[in-house]
This record gives structure tokens, C-alpha cells and sequence, in this order.
């Protein structure tokens, strides 16, 4: 006894099909014309999009702040569930002193039969010396096959030489690093002269960090990039002068990927100003990178069309306004870094993407699918609707509408960054490795689902084989 899902349109990268989809068990056992069988549930996709689940590479669910913990793994991925989203890569975190084996541990016990979602993790690395070199070949053999390092936050960040060590490293073992861009010394003496002027107020988070530390940030990575002659990955891109460093560095030959946000595509530095420049309000736009201007904007999302954009991912990382964000009540340094966003990706791209002819419907599935799986070691698993990959697929009906409400949402915070706007789409059905779990955009099932995915290949295997290499930007 299978499913088989009808008449719908299938979406990938290389265009739209309308064939009729057979799963049976985990799996899609096939794609073609008249595949029903006896027994099988038949479900009628006439005028939806028929989409790969959608695979979300930046999340940080479990972010504490005040003793205090807004979305775990099960809230936070259950918000991602009900909006498309199958997957998600959160980030194990090496403090300090620590080691790498002791985070993963950690974050494991977090997640392990708690998410609702699949998962996989990054590992971050923060402490960078001797035996953190050698556990990253272990984490490689332990299936996590992608790390990230940070030029700011003083507990985060490492040194220039640490990173062109950890990039060598990266290379012999292929392995791919993320990073997180801005000039973190410049940005504390920056805060502390606004401190020093009476400067509290949470615009002033946003004034301490313009785009020219996340430029020089960049330009310094690929500086170093380039001597360690090894690909990176960075995170969160939010500013013009950031891309302008990327792209210049492309046309060098280097190879460079790129994920922004959809607040970067979306939203500016104007909320943080919206109800007066010394409002509290502003805090719930305290992100890092901060929100740019419109020019920032548009030329984002003209990247993304041009394909020099290869993800856009959420950064979700969420806080509760009342309790965790008021801990910076008086003094902008203490607001918690970070927002939610993961129930909302899918639609705010379809919406303002999609329906605003900024981009297709097929390069949509790309950001939000292809390229996340393929950059990350899942495809063709997952990212893809293909016979033998798995059913994580989404049944889109792109004519209805509806308005955000942090009151009617999933994740477990009290607002949401884009309160008020409209959105198209409704997801009919969402299935996880061939099980119905959402319908009507309502959870069906009880208790969580997901399990961890091995992302990537071991060290053992064939290097071109490995994650970001199978990449189709530099085959």
C-alpha cells in the first residue's frame, strides 16, 4: 500500500512537471503516469505546486537567555513543520576550553527524539588549538561534515591565524567552514563609546555595527581564503558592500558561497526607528548583522536571481520580547542577539519572490532546497523530488492568503518580525519521509518524528563525492 499524489505540478531547479508521485514507506518508489495500485490513499494535487520539503541550514533552537529558553527543538522544529520546512542544520557550540566532542554530546541530548523535523548539526568552533584540529577529523567520521567559525562576539570569535589554520585543515579533510562576518574588535570599541555617550537605546545596536565591518570582515576572510586556497561558506550576508566583496572575489575565481535571510530581503533599519528612536520597540530587530537599507535590499535579492546568492536560510534564533529582550532594557549590549523566522521563510519567498516576479518559482526551490542539500552533503536524500529520494514534499496552494500574527504561530515567542504582512500560499500537506504530518497547516502527529541525518560522507570516501563539491556552481 502506497500514496500517490495526482495531477499536481512538480517543482525543481530545471523546471515543472505534472506527473503523479508514488511513496511507498520512506520513499519515493516512483514518478511517472498511472502509478495507483490497489489499496493505495490517493491524493488529489489539482492546481498546487507539488515542492521538495524545504531545508533550513541555520537555525540555533535552545538559545538561552536569563535562564530562559524560548524555542527548543521540539517548538522550534515543529514551527518549521507547519511551515515547510522538513530539515533543519542547527549548530552544536564548542565553548572555550571545551572540545568539540563535548558539544556535539550536548547538542545531541538537546535534539535526540525531540525534533519534529530531521536534523543535522554544524560545529562551531570557537577555541581553536591543537586538539580542536584533530577532532575535527572525528566529526568529519561522525557524519558532520561542516563547521563555522566568527569574527565577532568576544566568547565566539578567533584570531586571523586560527582561521587560516582551521581553513588548511578544512581542506585536507574536505570539508567546508561557514562564517560569521564582522569586524567583532572594531564593533566592541564602537559599543563602548556609545555606552561612554549615554547611547542605550537599541538603534544603537545597528549604528555600532555598519555594513563596512561586515565588507572588511569579508574581504579579510578572503584574503585568508585565498592563501589556504579552500572554498567557504558565509552566513547571514545583510549589506551591498558585503556582496560587492563577494562578487569581486568571484570574478578572481575564488569559491565563495553565500546564505542571507529573509529580514535581510525584507526588512531595514527603519524598525528600529519605527516608533521613535529612543523606543524599546527596536529590540526585537536586534539581530547581527543588523538590518540594512533598501539599496541593501534590492541588491540582495537581485543576487539571488542572478544565482550569486546560494541559500537563503533564517538565522532563527528566537527570544521572547518580554523577560529576555528587556534584559537590555537600559543598555542596548545586553539585548539578546537574534530573532525567530523558521515557520515564516517558505512564504515571505514565495510572496515577495515568487509573486513579485523577482524570481521563479524554480529558483525558489533551489534556495530553499536544492542548494542547502547539495552544498551540505544531503542530495540527492533530500532537496529533491526523484525516485528513490526521500518523501519530504510539500502540496502548495499558491491562491491562498493571510496576514502574520505572532498570535496565531507555531513557534514558542511572543511576536514575530513581520507582524502584519501578507503572505500567499498554504501548505495543503507536508510529508516527512513519506508520513503525513501536517495537513491545513495543523500538526498531525503527536509526539516528534525526526531523526539526525549523516550529513556529507567520510573522510574514506571519494573527496568529489563529498558535500559542497557535488555544488553544480563549480562543477
Amino acid at each position: 500500500m502506497g500514496i500517490v499524489i495526482t495531477n499536481g505540478k512538480i517543482v525543481s531547479s530545471k523546471g515543472i512537471v505534472e506527473k503523479d508521485i508514488r511513496i511507498v514507506g520512506e520513499k519515493i518508489e516512483d514518478i511517472g503516469i498511472d502509478l495507483v495500485a490497489p489499496n493505495d490513499e490517493i491524493i488529489d494535487a489539482k492546481g498546487f505546486f507539488v515542492l521538495p520539503g524545504g531545508i533550513d541550514v541555520h537555525t540555533h533552537f535552545e538559545a538561552e537567555a536569563g535562564g530562559m529558553v524560548a524555542d527548543t527543538f521540539t517548538t522550534g522544529t515543529k514551527a518549521a513543520l507547519v511551515g515547510g520546512t522538513t530539515t533543519i542544520v542547527d549548530f552544536a557550540e564548542q565553548i572555550k576550553g571545551g572540545t568539540l566532542r563535548r558539544a556535539l554530546e550536548e547538542w545531541s541530548k538537546n535534539a535526540t527524539d525531540k525534533t519534529y523535523t530531521d536534523y543535522g548539526f554544524h560545529m562551531t568552533i570557537s577555541d581553536w588549538n591543537e586538539n580542536t584540529s584533530k577532532e575535527m577529523e572525528e566529526m568529519v567520521k561522525e557524519g558532520i561534515t561542516s563547521f563555522k567559525m566568527f569574527f565577532a562576539y568576544e566568547d565566539l570569535k578567533v584570531d586571523d591565524g586560527s582561521i587560516y589554520e582551521a581553513l588548511k585543515r578544512a581542506k585536507e579533510l574536505g570539508t567546508l567552514i561557514g562564517f560569521h562576518c564582522e569586524n567583532g574588535d572594531i564593533i566592541d570599541r564602537l559599543r563602548k563609546e556609545a555606552i561612554a555617550k549615554g547611547k542605550l537605546e537599541p538603534v544603537y545596536h545597528m549604528e555600532t555595527r555598519p555594513p563596512s565591518l561586515e565588507r572588511e570582515a569579508i574581504f579579510r576572510l578572503i584574503t585568508i581564503a585565498e592563501l589556504a586556497d579552500t572554498p567557504i561558506y558565509i552566513v547571514h550576508l545583510s549589506s551591498k558592500e558585503g556582496y560587492d566583496e563577494i562578487i569581486k572575489a568571484r570574478k578572481k575565481g575564488m569559491k565563495i558561497l553565500a546564505e542571507t535571510c529573509p529580514q535581510y530581503l525584507l526588512l531595514d533599519k527603519d524598525c528600529y526607528l519605527s516608533k521613535g528612536k529612543n523606543s524599546f520597540e527596536g529590540a526585537k530587530y536586534v539581530i547581527s548583522p543588523p538590518l540594512r537599507d533598501e539599496e541593501s535590499k534590492k541588491v540582495l535579492w537581485q543576487g539571488i536571481k542572478d544565482e550569486e546568492i546560494d541559500v537563503v536560510a533564517t538565522d532563527h534564533c528566537a527570544f521572547n520580547y518580554k523577560k529576555q529582550k528587556e534584559l537590555g532594557k537600559d543598555d542596548f549590549t545586553k539585548i539578546p542577539n537574534g530573532a525567530p523566522g523558521v515557520e515564516n521563510r517558505y512564504k515571505l519567498i514565495y510572496t515577495y519572490g515568487v509573486t513579485k516576479n523577482r524570481i521563479t518559482i524554480e529558483r525558489l526551490v533551489e534556495i530553499l532546497s536544492e542548494n542547502p542539500a547539495k552544498i551540505f552533503g544531503l542530495y540527492p536524500k533530500k532537496g529533491i523530488i526523484q525516485k528513490g529520494s526521500d518523501a519530504d514534499i510539500i502540496i502548495f496552494n499558491p491562491e491562498a492568503k493571510s496576514i502574520i500574527r505572532a498570535e496565531n504561530q507555531v513557534q514558542n515567542v511572543d511576536y514575530n518580525l513581520y507582524e502584519g504582512l501578507t503572505q500567499y500560499g498554504k501548505f495543503e500537506y507536508v510529508f516527512l519521509r513519506g508520513q503525513m504530518v501536517v495537513k491545513d497547516e495543523k500538526i498531525l502527529i503527536s509526539k516528534p518524528l525526526g531523526k539526525y541525518q549523516r550529513r556529507g560522507l567520510t573522510i574514506k570516501d571519494e573527496g568529489e563525492k563529498n558535500g559542497y563539491h557535488n555544488y553544480t556552481r563549480w562543477r
